[in-house]
């Protein structure tokens, strides 16, 4: 195992000195250095011998280097110039890992073409491999990450990440509380999620000011095929949720008032008994991809 993968704070300001840098925490450099917590995050994503991992954010390579033996190979993904050329050093042994010097976004919606890219290079090298995500995710980046994975191809199978326990909470949260929104449709209408441990700060150099939480998160197929159209249902929830405290039947007759009319609006609505002065941040999953699946179909028909 090389020396990154006992990466421990001692070691981090050692390198960092030598290297004249500092943390930088505008790109969210808060690096995990519980190593019980890393080996967590190791087992909770379940790596086997068919299994590409792309990692975010490798940092010195400390969970690179405990990701590798178990893996078919792994991308890993670093913008910071300086850490990518210590990372390099620390990696060097390691013939399964490839590493990127790029930021992993292309947008805020859009992972960047070069890192899919190299994943299905990898993918395609050999028979039955899998697409997996386990990374030590940059809060910064974090949410436009796992959102965007799941509208990617290749898709993962799963996603095992340290996040903000706040988005952890976002992700898993249930209809009527504050943390109900958009993405904890999207996540939950495609998803199995696990939120496996909360983290305090001091397991991370440096320290961040919040709580944070390794999560689990296996892409379910079946739950996937109850979504007509992945792309129409994405930008119907996301409409839905700009004004969550609004009547639905308002909202509903806005993002769609290109599409719709008012009346086949309240003619969606009508066939789904729904309350006049309901709000989408009422309604659970199941109702919102039924009533996003007849909203598109009506959508489709009306254009064509």
């Amino acid at each position: 195992m090389t020396t990154a993968a006992r990466q421990t704070q001692s070691f981090l300001r050692q390198r960092f000195e030598e290297a004249g840098l500092r943390p930088e925490t505008r790109r969210g450099q808060n690096f995990l250095i519980d190593l019980n917590l890393l080996d967590l995050l190791v087992g909770a994503a379940d790596l086997g011998p068919h299994d590409v991992v792309l990692e975010v954010g490798t940092g010195l390579g400390s969970l690179t280097s405990r990701l590798a033996p178990l893996a078919a190979h792994v991308v890993t993904v670093e913008i910071d110039p300086h850490i990518y050329q210590l990372a390099s050093e620390e990696l060097a042994d390691l013939p399964n890992v490839t590493m990127l010097r790029q930021d992993a976004l292309q947008n805020k919606n859009h992972i960047d073409p070069a890192v899919l890219d190299e994943v299905r290079t990898q993918l395609a090298a050999k028979p039955q491999r899998r697409f997996k995500l386990a990374a030590n995710l940059p809060y910064n980046i974090a949410t436009p990450i796992l959102s965007n994975l799941l509208a990617s191809q290749p898709t993962p199978v799963s996603l095992t990440a340290t996040i903000q326990k706040e988005l952890a909470d976002r992700i898993s949260a249930r209809p009527s509380t504050k943390d109900y929104s958009a993405l904890s449709i999207w996540m939950q209408a495609q998803c199995e999620i696990e939120l496996v441990r909360i983290i305090p700060p001091q397991a991370f150099w440096p320290r961040p000011k919040v709580q944070s939480a390794i999560i689990h998160i296996v892409a379910n197929a079946e739950k996937r095929a109850r979504i007509a159209d992945l792309g129409f249902f994405h930008r119907f929830v996301r409409g839905l949720f700009l004004h969550r405290r609004k009547f639905l039947r308002g909202v509903m007759a806005t993002i769609l008032k290109d599409e719709l009319s008012k009346a086949e609006v309240d003619a969606i609505l009508a066939s789904f008994h729904f309350s006049p002065d309901v709000r989408a941040e009422q309604l659970p999953v199941e109702s919102l991809i039924e009533l996003a699946n007849v909203a598109g179909k009506r959508c489709q028909a009306a254009s064509s």
